[in-house]
């Protein structure tokens, strides 16, 4: 999971860049990068951390230009450690292309022998960002040998590219002199949205975005999601092309946005991530009610902050008070985000503290988002129940994990996953809660596709094991996870490192 914007404005777009990845910065805070163009030079910097950390004044001095993109990385493939992995990536024939992508590409390894043994292409890193700009490079320079380059040439290029690689994507890319290209995968899986300025002198500005919060953060209209599998192209003086480039595009959003991961205010694909956070609450209260009998409820309490929306909804309607019974630290990373297991337990206690007289005496039910590995959880109750609580309920506002996600969340193999061959009665012992609810997972596309009636289906997977794309194998799932038993070991590593280079300087 990522963040991607992509600017064209009649202004220096470093600062409005900046402030969109700031706006999307819950999507991924490993790494950071912006790029701009003047003329058709390329000015990049990037690196490992947060927004704030990443550009200091004397790198945004070095990013001058009316054309930019930019990233927030959360790596789900490739090597997390390496900076050289942060986006955005470059390559310089044809045109010069750099480019930013959010998603994951389920055959990754066969396109990159592919594009060594037949396109003749170098791949430098582990990055499947550098193998989708290398096709991407490849199909132009195939369609567009001779100059001009035209937006035909451009959304040919890109239906060949759709015809190559699978997975999930959303991605948006500068061709030096020409302009902005943004495209999403055939089946619509990972987010991408555009608007134009909404004052007279910014009126012929373009942004693209995976959420509508930056849009609208940046003094932006948003006009529409890009389609699934339809390429839209913003040539130097601001005029939007669009095309279908892919020849059978369904709309299948990735449910767990939604859920989880989009911030509330965003609305995505035509769905407000707040009203169907609403709706989640709505329906898994009947699930409450069918389970637990209301009087034996005291509060509601959310785990923020995901929760909050379904946790107001599920309290008013089982007639119960909801209250803010954690305090969470800002300053503390998102714990679904956090590489390591080790470093993920550690940072629960850090990142949320109980206010004692909402627990005290009492039976709770909390309200949380999802439970993904149930560390957190465990971690949560326990917290609960030292602050004087009689009795902690745990209401979970999605359905259980049970499947590894191989388009683009951090949840790729089933030994992480609390829910994968637990029953729900084994789940709830281990979190140590005295009842477990957890969302229905056809109750949860019902009530979030009755937002938008367009949808065809959810990408699910996650909760239904149904991949969507349709190319993925027990094979898979074991590079996968071998893949991601080596990134453990680097984090584990990383930590260890840490901790005794902090020891030596206290020492």
């Amino acid at each position: 999971m990522c963040g991607i914007v992509g600017v064209i404005s009649r202004a220096p777009v470093n600062q409005l860049i900046y402030d969109a990845l700031l706006l999307l910065q819950h999507r991924g805070q490993d790494a950071a990068g912006i790029v701009t163009m003047l003329g058709t030079k390329c000015f990049m910097h990037k690196a490992r951390g947060m927004v704030k950390d990443v550009f200091r004044t004397r790198n945004m001095r070095g990013l001058p230009g009316q054309v930019g993109l930019g990233q927030v990385r959360y790596p789900t493939a490739g090597n997390a450690y390496s900076e050289e992995e942060a986006q955005p990536f470059y390559v310089n024939a044809p045109y010069g292309i750099v480019l930013v992508h959010n998603g994951n590409l389920t055959n990754a390894p066969a396109l990159k022998a592919e594009l060594f043994d037949v396109d003749r292409r170098h791949i430098n890193t582990e990055s499947d960002t550098e193998v989708l700009i290398n096709v991407l490079a490849h199909e132009l320079e195939q369609v567009a040998r001779d100059l001009p380059l035209t937006p035909e040439h451009v959304f040919k290029a890109v239906g060949a590219v759709h015809k190559r690689i699978k997975g999930s994507y959303a991605v948006i890319a500068l061709i030096a002199g020409h302009g902005l290209l943004a495209f999403r995968d055939p089946f619509g899986i990972r987010p991408l949205c555009f608007g134009e300025g909404n004052t007279p002198e910014s009126s012929h500005d373009v942004m693209v975005a995976s959420e509508s919060v930056a849009l609208e953060g940046t003094g932006h209209k948003l006009t529409r999601d890009v389609a699934p599998g339809e390429a839209i192209f913003i040539d130097l003086a601001g005029r939007i092309h669009a095309r279908q480039c892919a020849e059978h595009p369904t709309l299948n959003p990735c449910i767990f946005e939604f859920v989880y991961l989009a911030r509330p205010d965003s609305v995505m694909d035509g769905i407000s991530v707040y009203h169907a956070r609403l709706n989640l609450g709505e329906t898994l209260a009947q699930r409450v009610i069918s389970t637990l009998p209301p009087n034996e409820i005291d509060v509601v309490i959310p785990i923020p902050e995901s929760s909050r929306p379904s946790a107001m909804q599920l309290a008013h309607r089982i007639g119960k008070p909801y209250r803010e019974g954690f305090v969470k630290n800002r300053y503390v990373g998102r714990t679904f985000i956090m590489p390591g297991q080790g470093v993920r337990k550690k940072s629960v206690r850090q990142k949320l503290n109980a206010i004692g007289m909402e627990f005290k005496g009492r039976n709770v039910l909390l309200v949380d988002d999802s439970i993904v590995r149930g560390t957190t959880s465990k971690e949560i109750v326990q917290m609960a129940r030292e602050a004087g609580a009689r009795k902690v309920y745990l209401a979970s506002a999605a359905p259980p994990v049970r499947f590894p996600n191989v388009y683009g969340i951090d949840m790729p193999t089933k030994e992480e996953l609390i829910a994968h061959d637990r029953s729900n009665e084994e789940i709830r012992a281990y979190i140590g809660a005295d009842a477990l609810i957890y969302q229905d997972v056809d109750a949860m596309k019902r009530v979030v596709g009755a937002l938008n009636k367009k949808i065809v289906s959810f990408e699910a997977s996650c909760f239904d094991g149904r991949y969507i794309t349709g190319d993925i194998t027990a094979e898979d799932f074991a590079t996968m996870q071998a893949q991601r038993k080596l990134q453990f070991d680097e984090e584990e590593n990383d930590n260890r490192s840490r901790l005794a280079l902090q020891d030596a300087e206290q020492g």
